[in-house]
C-alpha cells in the first residue's frame, strides 16, 4: 500500500494527454501494437500488462469532429464478429458470445467524447447466439462418475448450453465514463479489461465473459517515478451467475446439481505492475482478486476492500472461507528485447488463502493455474515483412499436490471452482482462462505479417477437464483423456477502410466426451472421435482511412 501511494504522488502531475484506447477485443491492432514494441517504434514503454491500451491514430484511425476548442466527439470504429462451429461447442475469448454451436454473431459500434477532462464512450454491443444442442451421453457414465462432474458444476457456474432457442444479448459493452488528470482516471464501465501478458488467455480478467458493472481507478498510460514507471488499477464490480442448469439432461440436473441462491456476487480488485528505470523492456506485476455474495458480506473498510487484507489466514486471525469470500492473487513478468525482436512472458497463480507461510512454502502448486508464452520476429528481405512465431501455454489441471493434500484421489480445490462464491464467472463464462475447468491448451503460430496484414496457421493441441478426469478415475476405466487437435488457417488484411481478421480452424477430437465408440469392447476399447470446424471473420470499419 505504501508502494501504491508513493507513485500515485509522484505521479499525479504528469501532463494530461488525449488518446484512444484499443479494446480488448480488437485482436489485430492490439497484435499489431505488441509488434511494434518489438521493433522499438512505440514512444511510451506499454506493458501489455493492463488492457485496453492507447494507441496514436496510426493504429486506431478515428473520426473526428471538433465542436469547439473544449470538446471532441469521435466515431469509434464498427466490428462484427460472425462464428460457424459444427457439432461442438469451440472456441473462447470472444466477449458476449457463447460456447455453443452454430451461428453466432456479434455487433459493437459507438461515439467518443471528450469535453475537458470528461471522456465519455458510449459502445454498446449485440450478440446473437442460434444456441444448438449437442450430445455429450453424459447419462451412459456410472452415477459416481456423474456426481464427480457435478462437483465442478456445483462449484462454478459453466452450464453446457444456454438455455433452449435463440440467444439474443443486449449490452452497454466496452462503454465508460471517466474524469482523467495526467496519467489517472476514475469512472464507471462496462468494458472488458485484461490484466497479465497472455495473448490468448489470462488468469484473471480477459474478453472471454462479457463485461461486467464496474467502478475503476486506472492508469490511461505508465505514471513516470523517480524509480520507472507504473500502471496500475483498483476496480469494484458486479458479477451475475447464469441461472442456467449445467447439464442438457433435466434429470441428472434435478437429482445432483445444486441450485444457485439468486444473490449477485461484489468483486474487488487490484492491478499494479513496475517497469523498472534501469531495465527499459523488463515488466512485472500482481494481481488480487476477492469476489462474495453480496447478502454474506460484512461491513467496514474492509469488507469492500479486502484486497488489501493480509495474505493468509492464521498470521492475520481471520478466515472468511465460512463467509464465501474467494480469493485469486497472480504474478506475473514480461521481458521485451527489441534487439533481438523477442518477447518473453508468464503468468503464475493460486486461488484460496494459504493457512499460514509454511503451508504456502510447502504447497505452492495447490489451486494454481500459469501461463508461458513467446513472441519472435524474424527479417526477411523485404523490409516491410516479417515471420512471427509466438506461442503460449495455459495450464489449468491440478498438480500432483492433489494426491497428498487430500484424502484418496478425487483432489478438491481447483483454480475455476470455490464451494460457496463458486466459480469466478460473470453470466456463465469464466472471466479469466476459457478453455474449460481442469484444462489444459498450448498453442503455436507462424505466419507471415506486414502491418496488421497476417497470413498463417496455428496449431493447438486442448486437453479437456483433466481434473473431472482424474477424479472420477476414469484412468482406470476404458474412457481415455479427451484431446483436441486443431489446425487454423489465419488471414488478416486491411482494406482501405475495413480491416478483415479470419479463422478457418479444423479440431480433431479424440475421445470427445471421453465417450465410447460403439464397436469397443472391455478387451479392445476405443473412444469415440469428432472432427468439426470453426469459421471466424473479424470486420472493422474505420471511419478514417
Amino acid at each position: 500500500m505504501n508502494l501504491f501511494f508513493f507513485y500515485f504522488i509522484f505521479s499525479f502531475g504528469i501532463a494530461q494527454g488525449f488518446c484512444q484506447s484499443i479494446p480488448s477485443n480488437f485482436y489485430s491492432l492490439e497484435e499489431n501494437a505488441r509488434r511494434s514494441q518489438l521493433l522499438d517504434s512505440l514512444n511510451q514503454p506499454i506493458s501489455f500488462l493492463l488492457r485496453p491500451i492507447l494507441a496514436d491514430s496510426s493504429l486506431y484511425p478515428f473520426s473526428e469532429k471538433l465542436v469547439d476548442s473544449d470538446i471532441s466527439i469521435r466515431l469509434s470504429p464498427i466490428i462484427n464478429t460472425t462464428r460457424i462451429s459444427s457439432k461442438r461447442p469451440f472456441g473462447w475469448g470472444d466477449n458476449g458470445m457463447i460456447p455453443n454451436p452454430g451461428f453466432q454473431t456479434y455487433f459493437s459500434g459507438g461515439v467518443e467524447v471528450k469535453y475537458k477532462f470528461i471522456n465519455l464512450t458510449l459502445r454498446p454491443e449485440l450478440a446473437l447466439a442460434q444456441n444448438k444442442g449437442f450430445e455429450t451421453k453424459l447419462d451412459q457414465f456410472t452415477n459416481t462418475e456423474i456426481s464427480s462432474k457435478y462437483v465442478y458444476w456445483n462449484r462454478g457456474d459453466f452450464p453446457e448450453r444456454f438455455g433452449a432457442g435463440w440467444v439474443v444479448n443486449p449490452w452497454w459493452g466496452q462503454s465508460k465514463l471517466s474524469f482523467q488528470y495526467g496519467a489517472f482516471e476514475i469512472g464507471a464501465a462496462t468494458e472488458n479489461i485484461w490484466w497479465g501478458p497472455g495473448q490468448f488467455n489470462a488468469l484473471t480478467f480477459s474478453n472471454n465473459a462479457p463485461g461486467f458493472p464496474h467502478l475503476t481507478l486506472n492508469t490511461t498510460k505508465p505514471a513516470k517515478t523517480l524509480i520507472g514507471n507504473f500502471e496500475t488499477q483498483l476496480i469494484i464490480g458486479k458479477l451475475n451467475n447464469s441461472d442456467y442448469d449445467p447439464s442438457q439432461y433435466p434429470e441428472l440436473n434435478s437429482e445432483y446439481f445444486r441450485p444457485f441462491s439468486g444473490d449477485w456476487r461484489y468483486l474487488n480488485a487490484l492491478m499494479l505492475s513496475y517497469n523498472p528505470k534501469w531495465i527499459p523492456g523488463l515488466f512485472v506485476g500482481f494481481t488480487r482478486t476477492f469476489q462474495q455474495y453480496r447478502e454474506s458480506m460484512g461491513t467496514g473498510f474492509l469488507a469492500y476492500f479486502p484486497v488489501f487484507e493480509g495474505i493468509t489466514k492464521v498470521n492475520y486471525g481471520f478466515d472468511n472461507d465460512s463467509n464465501g469470500q474467494d480469493q485469486q492473487i497472480s504474478v506475473f513478468g514480461r521481458y521485451v528485447i527489441p534487439k533481438s525482436k523477442t518477447e518473453l512472458y508468464f503468468e503464475f497463480g493460486r486461488r484460496d488463502h494459504a493457512l499460514n507461510w509454511r503451508e504456502f512454502t510447502l504447497n505452492p502448486e495447490h489451486a494454481r493455474a500459469y501461463i508461458l508464452g513467446f513472441i519472435q520476429l524474424f527479417d526477411l528481405p523485404t523490409a516491410s515483412k516479417m515471420i512471427q512465431v509466438r506461442g503460449e501455454m495455459t495450464q489449468q489441471q491440478e498438480s500432483i499436490n492433489r494426491y497428498i493434500r487430500y484424502q484418496g484421489l478425487g483432489g478438491g480445490s481447483t483454480w475455476h471452482t470455490h464451494g460457496l462464491a463458486r466459480g469466478f464467472t460473470n453470466y456463465g463464462q469464466p472471466l479469466g482462462v476459457g478453455i474449460g475447468v481442469g484444462s489444459n491448451v498450448q498453442t503455436l503460430e507462424f505466419s507471415l505479417v506486414e502491418g496488421v496484414d497476417k497470413m498463417g496457421i496455428q496449431l493447438e493441441r486442448l486437453a479437456n477437464n483433466q481434473d473431472f478426469y482424474y477424479k472420477a478415475q476414469l484412468q482406470d476405466t476404458e474412457r481415455k483423456p479427451w484431446v483436441d487437435l486443431s489446425l487454423g488457417f489465419l488471414y488478416d488484411k486491411k482494406f482501405d477502410r475495413l480491416l478483415l481478421s479470419s479463422k478457418l480452424q479444423i479440431i480433431h477430437a479424440r475421445n470427445y466426451q471421453w465417450q465410447l465408440a460403439p464397436e469397443s469392447t472391455p478387451d479392445f476399447p476405443k473412444g469415440e472421435n469428432l472432427t468439426s470446424f470453426l469459421a471466424q471473420t473479424s470486420l472493422i470499419y474505420f471511419w478514417n482511412k
